[in-house]
């Protein structure tokens, strides 16, 4: 099947005031579940993909989830063996999405866009790309968490959860609540850590004081030697030169003789030779003396050259005169070397020398500080674990005040959304029990999502609380208002309005409308009341492909009649009935007017 194209026919600009957070403006899917290749052109605003049941709609949203970041499913891919999924974002040039794609050596299109791939093989490997540049997995995960948003039937089941509805309640209450969470973990951690290193010390203190004392004898040998870094291969060289001082110095003297003679002028009655630095002075002056330039350039030189050869003269005089032939010292210094060489031996890795037996001194002293078990050690490692548990406890209570005072707001806005939903006489609430002697490491608190149906019935767990058209309905409005807050530029509403139906099912479209206004909303939908208020319109068909006898998907945009036909298919089963044609038109226009 040839790639096929479906473009969106509006492309609305973000609410007046607010700076375009970034959008996919093109997905590309190819041999995922029934799709061979299709590119679709996503438009900003409110994105509906309809189609029959079956025909592969929630092929968009897996699409998506693989190309940012989720788990690879091999069963998913066609029989060509390999499925791939591309992506083009537009970003803002502040996006902090940016600077971490430069970190992984992306690099943005020619356009100023940035492209992300995901391939997937039938054997489950599986390879992500950003910007042209191969990359971990994680690296498109850890960018997703600011770019998109999937909330679905599974995240319903998620946040029947305890724990991920106090994770829920904490990102509702914002980020310096998280910020607060963040030092409570890290104190809690610290109070933990302080906490177990006591009780070993106590438990364990025999054992503890015996390899302390192993780590002061090697420290007491060390001490003694008192060893300098890279020491051992100063002594090698010292000791050569004192070994070898009698060459050394003849080599030294003949070569200054040759530079500059004799200095003193006591040959033994013997007659000097000529020395270098008298022969380049008395060719330096036979040039010096001539008028032609070239001449006195090269007489310069020769003045450059006598400086130099008297420098080293004298570097010379001064090597012969460090010399030391002194048995006794080479004794001193080879009795050095023995000792440290003992200690390399003893405690450094191979080739490390003496700046091993250092660094293995400085390890063993950060030991023998978590082994000592002296009544002072432990005394003073108990006054910390009391001090960490009061901050434990002090941060544990504001925790749990600010959780208190953000349920309060929830369950309000809650309550506000699912009365748009036909569930005017429901309350949320929160149960929140507190339990300060047993910090865990998210808080003193028990968070439970609450739910009353209706007047006189008693608040119970919500998955326990509802029947399923209004768990869909409490959970859309839970979504609803956590979406309203979420920063990030995408959001992916997969049939989370299943059981729904009616003037709810209107409301659903005006609220996922209202979101759009701000985000990019993909939405994959059954029902016609929340397509109509789509600013593009994608239908999925599916169709046999009479070549090899398999379904095949394609994926096209619908506008006007072909819109409309496709809300009465929704409506009735029949896309071409006038009484369902009629419904489909008074719903684009009631969506149209309340927007």
């Amino acid at each position: 099947m040839a790639t096929r194209t479906a473009t969106p026919d509006a492309r609305p600009a973000p609410a007046a005031g607010r700076p375009a957070p970034g959008r996919l403006s093109e997905l590309r899917i190819r041999g995922l579940g029934a799709i061979d290749d299709v590119t679709l052109e996503l438009g900003s605003g409110l994105t509906v993909v309809t189609g029959e049941t079956g025909a592969g709609k929630t092929m968009v949203v897996t699409g998506l989830t693989l190309l940012f970041g989720g788990r690879a499913d091999p069963g998913r891919v066609r029989a060509s063996g390999r499925a791939g999924v591309e992506g083009r974002l537009e970003l803002p040039p502040g996006s902090p999405v940016w600077e971490r794609a430069a970190d992984a050596g992306a690099d943005p299109d020619d356009d100023g866009s940035l492209i992300l791939a995901r391939t997937v093989s039938a054997e489950g490997r599986s390879r992500a790309y950003l910007g042209g540049r191969s990359v971990p997995v994680g690296v498109v995960a850890e960018l997703s968490e600011s770019l998109l948003a999937v909330h679905g039937q599974t995240d319903q089941l998620r946040l029947s959860r305890p724990a991920e509805q106090r994770r829920a309640l904490d990102r509702y209450a914002g980020p310096a609540h998280l910020d607060l969470l963040e030092r409570y973990r890290e104190a809690h951690q610290r109070w933990r850590a302080l906490t177990a290193d006591l009780d070993r010390r106590r438990g364990q203190a025999r054992e503890l004081a015996q390899a302390a004392d192993v780590l002061r004898h090697g420290l007491e040998e060390i001490a003694a030697v008192a060893p300098e870094p890279g020491e051992d291969e100063a002594l090698d060289t010292q000791a050569k030169r004192l070994a070898d001082a009698d060459a050394l110095r003849a080599a030294a003297d003949e070569a200054r003789l040759a530079l500059v003679g004799d200095v003193t002028g006591d040959l033994g009655g013997t007659e000097a030779p000529q020395d270098a630095t008298a022969a380049l002075a008395i060719a330096e002056r036979a040039l010096a003396s001539s008028d032609d330039p070239t001449l006195v350039m090269l007489a310069q030189d020769l003045a450059d050259a006598v400086a130099v050869v008297s420098d080293v003269s004298a570097q010379l005089a001064g090597y012969v005169s460090d010399l030391d032939a002194d048995p006794a010292r080479l004794a001193e210094v080879l009795d050095r070397r023995a000792a440290i060489t003992a200690l390399v031996r003893k405690y450094a890795e191979a080739g490390q020398g003496a700046s091993g037996v250092l660094a293995w001194a400085e390890e063993a002293q950060e030991k023998l500080a978590q082994l000592d078990v002296s009544d002072e050690a432990l005394d003073a490692l108990a006054a910390d674990r009391d001090a960490a548990r009061a901050e434990v406890d002090r941060l544990g209570g504001e925790l749990s005040a600010g959780r208190r005072a953000a349920a309060e707001g929830f369950a309000a806005e809650v309550g506000a959304e699912l009365a748009g939903l036909a569930m005017k006489s429901a309350r949320v609430s929160f149960s929140i029990d507190s339990h300060p002697e047993e910090p865990g490491p998210d808080g003193i608190d028990d968070v439970a999502l609450l739910l009353a149906a209706h007047p006189g019935a008693p608040a119970r767990p919500v998955h326990k609380g509802a029947s399923g058209g209004e768990l869909s309905r409490v959970m859309l409005a839970i979504e609803v208002v956590f979406a309203g807050a979420d920063p990030v530029p995408v959001m992916v509403f997969d049939e989370v309005d299943a059981g729904v139906g009616g003037q709810a099912a209107g409301e659903i479209g005006r609220r996922l409308a209202r979101l759009a206004r701000d985000h990019q909303v993909v939405v994959v939908t059954h029902l016609a009341q929340v397509a109509a208020f789509a600013d593009t319109h994608l239908v999925v068909d599916k169709s046999p492909d009479t070549g090899a006898g398999v379904t095949a998907t394609d994926i096209r945009s619908v506008q006007e009649e072909d819109r409309v036909r496709e809300l009465a298919r929704m409506l009735s089963g029949l896309a071409d009935s006038d009484t369902g044609q009629a419904h489909a038109r008074e719903l684009l226009a009631v969506a149209a007017s309340a927007r």
